[in-house]
């Protein structure tokens, strides 16, 4: 698999990576040994980037299993984030809005922010090395708009750990062009971290013009939509109890109804190419830059498969301004 520089601070990864959030059962149940089966196969497949970043402990001690004996081959990515999904969210606590989809999973939530502050940073840090099984953290995912305190001094705190030679490489979670400069320029970032694909291009109205004009790379996760570019999610009835996306408003009977129309569009594009739907969308994301690495998640080898092969698809440039028509950048 080709091989990338992310970013301009000697960060190099494969050109497409694997996402670990499948793993944690947030998608539905994981089976440990599968999802070790996953992992090993995406590094027998070329992958190097391992997204750990929105994983839980469980996750980061099956990846440390598997990586054991292969520690070169690896990339790993990790951030101060690694609590359990409790599973304990429907669809109907999150129709209400926003604020009623972080109240569902507030626990989750309010351990991340409470990880991401600066005095509990090294700890965080300290408990992914333990349960990975290594002595370095290739990239350190810090998010200062969780932590609540200044983003110099959560930089600070990433790069002491950096210094301390505890982590590769300093990365951030998605922030706007202004705070990602502040951010940078308190600690140099290799990478940012942001929901990127066909259905969600926010991050190409501000942070990636400022992330390429910095050189920092740009991790694209959620490149199939969680899913629902796949075209295998067409109504909030196909999520089971405890699926994460029940809480994500995107997903409610009306916005899917609605979206069917472009996804079946795109659809249309796959046939005509003779490809899968996610490939196509994999394809699309790779195709905006080298310093674009999609992380698709999976727990499962056959989408496994199919999102490797998408590495070789070239897409037409009237088929990517056909695509980025159908699933136009939003507004605002």
């Amino acid at each position: 698999m080709r091989r990338v520089s992310l970013g301009g601070q000697g960060l190099v990864s494969t050109s497409l990576g694997l996402g670990c959030t499948a793993l944690t059962g947030a998608y539905g149940p994981a089976d440990p040994d599968e999802a070790m089966r996953v992992v090993r196969r995406a590094l027998d497949g070329g992958v190097s980037l391992i997204d750990l970043i929105d994983a839980d402990a469980e996750a980061e001690r099956l990846v440390g299993k598997a990586v054991a004996h292969r520690r070169d081959e690896a990339l790993i990515a990790a951030g101060p984030g690694s609590v359990r999904w409790d599973g304990s969210v429907r669809w109907a606590s999150a129709v209400r809005g926003a604020g009623a989809v972080r109240g569902a999973g507030s626990a989750r939530w309010e351990a991340r922010d409470f990880l991401s502050r600066p005095e509990n940073l090294g700890r965080a840090c300290d408990a992914s090395l333990a349960r990975l099984g290594i002595e370095r953290i290739d990239l350190f995912v810090v998010d200062p708009d969780a932590s609540g305190a200044p983003i110099e001094e959560t930089m600070g705190v990433a790069g002491r750990l950096q210094d301390a030679g505890k982590i590769a490489h300093i990365g951030v979670r998605a922030l706007d062009g202004d705070r990602l400069r502040r951010a940078h320029a308190a600690r140099p970032v290799a990478a940012v971290a942001v929901e990127y694909s066909l259905w969600q291009r926010r991050a190409e109205r501000e942070l990636l013009p400022v992330a390429r004009e910095l050189g920092i790379g740009v991790i694209a996760g959620r490149p199939l939509g969680r899913g629902f570019l796949t075209g295998r999610i067409t109504s909030p009835v196909h999520l089971g109890p405890g699926d994460v996306r029940c809480l994500d408003p995107r997903f409610s009977p009306e916005n899917l109804e609605a979206e069917l129309l472009r996804l079946r569009d795109a659809q249309r594009v796959a046939a005509e190419m003779d490809v899968g739907m996610g490939r196509l969308a994999i394809a699309w994301l790779l195709a905006r830059g080298d310093d674009i690495v999609p992380v698709p998640s999976t727990r499962d080898l056959v989408h496994l498969e199919m999102n490797l092969t998408a590495t070789g698809i070239l897409l037409p440039e009237p088929v990517k301004a056909h695509l980025a028509r159908t699933f136009p950048l939003e507004e605002g």
